[in-house]
């Protein structure tokens, strides 16, 4: 932990074995050293060479920490110590357990350090106490906007290669969150994900440092506290310009239940209050976010230069599959409407042109009768970033077999968080077992608002199908309304779109397979796009491989752990020895 800072005082008046308290933190932490039950979810991962991560205790029998704190043969028989005040010395309030299982995200990619998650399964419950207590986990829906404060505590250096002096208490320091987009601007645009958050002093001389891995980012919102992020990866310790990353806990609701069946953690949603400077941040290789769809001069109106697709400026996390709840999460989103009726869904593909399935329209359509409204969450109730507009053509791609529509509007929108265009697929590679989502306004779906649906899939091997035109994902439920919406997937950091929705009625459904569902490819409608859409838009970027591999390497070999460990032949022993003394502890 580099250079702790003093802290403001509060007082938490909380109920006992409630997530998220800390009932000695009497006032919210001062000085260097944090004091005792300050932080009593804090936990020190050790084997025999000593303390090599942290983590945070988050229900009576598990403790999360970071992927990159498990080597490949697991950590079945280390220690895990709560109730820790220092590495050395008396510590009358600690206990300790040895780790049963451990569990890694099964996405985890250790040269980008993405997904640096793991859970850790204790070798029996633990009784809370004024010591020992867990945290609250930040749940989707989640909002952390530039500067808003922070803390991370740990046993790590105090600076780059400085170990932490005897008797090595537990240290703290307070943090302001630094927004994704400006952290992409020192890190590289494709090294910072959306799993990841970013904290820090851009000024340096403040940060989390070698062996405070895996331990918890914390923030405090109506007197609990809540873990944001984990400690994952950084450039050295407290360099200017380049914060400390954490694994975005928000991510991760649906997968650390799936892994703890029975008393499951508390998740929740913590809101940034304001606005988030760090939507107006742009540099190379992050493009500004376009907020106009016309540029006026003194004797003309004319498009802006191509700028930007496939980015939401609101969707900084991936919600369960579920209803959408948050304005703005897929700004691209169309509801294709006759008569006042949503009927179909549809995408803003450029900046005046919407695209859709061939099936919502008779043939031929009549413009007129039709209207597309952007910007729309809830098809009953209020809608403040919603705009309508008129259609002044619709064309068929009349191909054989399934076709598509593209409808041309009356005036360009203008573009904001909540309204933007998507990309178009034109030949990129999704592979196997990638994560896919669609979209759309099912019917009877979304309560009495009637909320945008969202449906995350995996891409699967076509088999038989065309491999070519196809693209084969995991069965999910379509209805009427989901037509002309898209099934899209994230690349580098940007969403494309890669084939439009079609509802099957249910006569036709039970003909075709019970586990896949094929749909074709927007390549297959590559003429009639370029014909009726124009130039297909991209995301604006500078060419950064080669800063962003070395970064990437400087990211990896810079991950916040300890000192290496392995196990050897003595494993055996020790976990006998340490299942003795948790049992006399």
């Amino acid at each position: 932990m580099a250079f702790p800072v003093i802290l403001t005082a509060a007082v938490l008046t909380l109920l006992t074995h409630v997530c998220g308290q800390a009932k000695l933190n009497t006032r919210i932490v001062g000085g260097q050293d944090a004091p005792p039950g300050f932080w009593p979810w804090q936990v020190s991962l050790q084997t025999t060479s000593g303390h090599f991560c942290g983590g945070s205790l988050i229900n009576n029998q598990w403790v999360l920490t970071a992927a990159h704190c498990v080597p490949s043969g697991g950590l079945v028989g280390a220690r895990v110590f709560l109730g820790l005040q220092s590495l050395q010395g008396s510590n009358p309030n600690s206990a300790a357990r040895i780790v049963t299982k451990s569990i890694v995200h099964p996405s985890y990619n250790s040269e980008t350090v993405d997904n640096d998650i793991a859970l850790l399964e204790l070798s029996s419950s633990v009784t809370f106490t004024d010591y020992i207590s867990p945290v609250c986990l930040a749940s989707p829906g989640s909002t952390f906007y530039s500067g808003v404060n922070t803390w991370v505590t740990g046993w790590g250096d105090i600076r780059n290669e400085v170990s932490l002096p005897p008797p090595k208490t537990l240290q703290e320091v307070q943090l302001p969150i630094v927004g994704n987009r400006r952290c992409k601007c020192s890190y590289g645009a494709s090294a910072i994900t959306d799993n990841m958050v970013c904290a820090g002093i851009l000024e340096g001389g403040k940060d989390s440092c070698q062996g405070d891995s895996g331990g918890p980012l914390v923030i405090k919102q109506n007197g609990l506290w809540i873990q944001a992020g984990i400690v994952s990866f950084g450039r050295v310790c407290a360099e200017p310009k380049f914060p400390g990353v954490y694994s975005r806990v928000s991510q991760y609701q649906t997968w650390i239940n799936a892994q703890i069946t029975s008393n499951q953690p508390g998740f929740v949603v913590f809101t940034s209050t304001g606005t988030d400077s760090d939507l107006s941040v742009s540099c190379s290789g992050v493009p500004p976010i376009v907020t106009a769809a016309t540029t006026t001069t003194a004797s003309t109106t004319t498009k802006p230069a191509v700028g930007i697709c496939g980015y939401a400026p609101q969707n900084s996390r991936i919600l369960g599959v579920s209803s959408v709840t948050t304005d703005g999460q897929w700004p691209w989103m169309a509801s294709l409407q006759q008569n006042g009726q949503h009927v179909c869904g549809g995408t803003l593909v450029s900046f005046n042109a919407v695209l859709s399935n061939a099936n919502c329209f008779s043939s031929p359509p009549v413009p007129s009768n039709w209207t597309v409204v952007l910007g729309r969450l809830k098809q009953n109730g209020s809608n403040p970033f919603e705009v309508s507009l008129n259609v002044t053509n619709i064309t068929l791609s009349n191909q054989t077999g399934s076709n598509v529509a593209v409808l041309q509007l009356s005036t360009a929108p203008v573009l904001n968080n909540y309204i933007q265009p998507i990309c178009m697929d034109n030949g990129k590679t999704i592979q196997e077992g990638a994560s896919c989502w669609a979209t759309g306004w099912s019917s009877g779906q979304g309560g009495e608002e009637i909320l945008l649906q969202q449906f995350q899939t995996s891409v699967l091997n076509c088999g038989n199908a065309s491999t070519s035109g196809s693209i084969c994902t995991d069965l999910f439920t379509l209805e009427q309304g989901d037509s002309g919406g898209p099934l899209m997937c994230k690349l580098d950091g940007y969403w494309y779109q890669t084939a439009v929705l079609s509802y099957v009625n249910s006569t036709s459904r039970a003909k075709r397979a019970t586990t896949t569902m094929v749909f074709d490819k927007l390549t297959n409608y590559q003429d009639f796009l370029l014909r009726t859409v124009g130039t297909f838009l991209t995301p604006t970027s500078t060419n950064t491989n080669t800063s962003t591999t070395n970064t990437t390497t400087a990211a990896a070999s810079s991950a916040r752990e300890g000192t290496p460990f392995s196990f050897s032949f003595h494993l055996l022993i020790l976990s006998l020895c340490l299942l003795f003394f948790s049992q006399n502890s």
